[in-house]
């Protein structure tokens, strides 16, 4: 069956889930994204890879971080950038949806970024392309509802490579709203793709998803024993927008128990570092002593976010 994210050589033709992404491509990525760390430490951040290529983010759910940062990534590539904001539009079934690639296809797109409420609508567009013979264009999935966010997961594990060097002999604990959360999903499969042995989830029965234990994780219900000598605390952003009926008690309850504070992070090794996606609801998720702390490498979770997305486009683009 045909791997609808590699190309007939074995070579990545688009980014649209971590899942079932072979080991040697995703370490690829990750190896490609070092260099381009540098590039931010330039006086000129610009390299020509992508010269004369155009790509169109098609963003039909509302982000300011991502958009950007793929924006910047594009750019410092030297490709022509435009940012189509469709969130409020009524593009949202799968025919117009469809329409509208066709029209950007038109304009001579190379490359699509592609976030949308709807989990499938990136392969959706990439198996549409392969049908239409256009297998000249990429997407790259921007997070597509409760599905996936593979560039968040790339950057994340970039960032644990960085601080921890070696994945084998980690405790990594995911803490929060794991049931909404297309990051985690993300997380997780990389996890376990690149051997981390040790993967747990911290949450309420609410906001974890049945049959979790299948993807290979170990669940936990309290934080003071879940976080029991992790060696990373990957802190997941409250979904309030996606959910449905009351799963929660009031934010000060969830904070009071599942929030992370200094107190709970002391059960950590002492070396452990806390990341967030964002964007943080400060109090409810993540005490500000530790979002500001010294284990906190949030801030460079997004610095690396763009040398990610910088590698990703550049590998596609080839």
């Amino acid at each position: 069956m045909r791997n609808p994210q590699l190309n007939d050589n074995g070579e990545l033709q688009h980014l649209l889930t971590l899942d079932g992404l072979p080991r040697d491509i995703l370490v690829a990525i990750l190896d490609n994204a070092a260099p381009f760390t540098e590039v931010a430490e330039r006086e000129v951040k610009k390299l020509p890879l992508l010269r004369g290529k155009s790509i169109f983010n098609l963003f039909f759910e509302n982000s300011t971080r991502t958009r950007t940062t793929f924006e910047i990534a594009a750019k410092r590539l030297s490709a022509d950038v435009v940012n189509l904001n469709v969130s409020t539009s009524s593009t949202a079934k799968g025919e117009s949806l469809l329409d509208t690639v066709d029209n950007l296809c038109a304009m001579q797109a190379d490359m699509f970024v592609v976030r949308h409420a709807a989990s499938g609508a990136p392969f959706l567009i990439a198996q549409h392309l392969h049908q239409q013979g256009r297998d000249d264009i990429h997407v790259i999935n921007a997070g597509d509802g409760r599905h996936a966010h593979p560039t968040q997961g790339l950057l994340d594990m970039y960032t644990i490579r960085h601080y921890k060097r070696d994945f084998t002999g980690l405790t990594v604990a995911i803490v929060g709203d794991v049931l909404h959360s297309r990051v985690a999903r993300s997380q997780i499969c990389a996890l376990r793709t690149l051997g981390v042995p040790d993967i747990r989830v911290i949450a309420p029965k609410t906001l974890l998803p049945t049959d979790i234990e299948k993807l290979g994780v170990r669940v936990f219900y309290d934080m003071h024993e879940g976080l029991r000598d992790v060696d990373v605390v990957m802190m997941l952003r409250l979904q309030n927008e996606r959910m449905n009926g009351a799963l929660l008690p009031t934010p000060q309850e969830f904070y009071k128990v599942w929030g992370l504070t200094a107190e709970k992070l002391a059960r950590a090794r002492p070396d452990a570092i806390v990341m967030h996606p964002g964007p943080m609801n400060r109090g409810v998720e993540i005490d500000s002593s530790v979002a500001d702390g010294a284990q906190a490498v949030i801030l460079p979770q997004v610095t690396f976010g763009i040398a990610v997305r910088m590698a990703v486009m550049s590998m596609l683009a080839v």
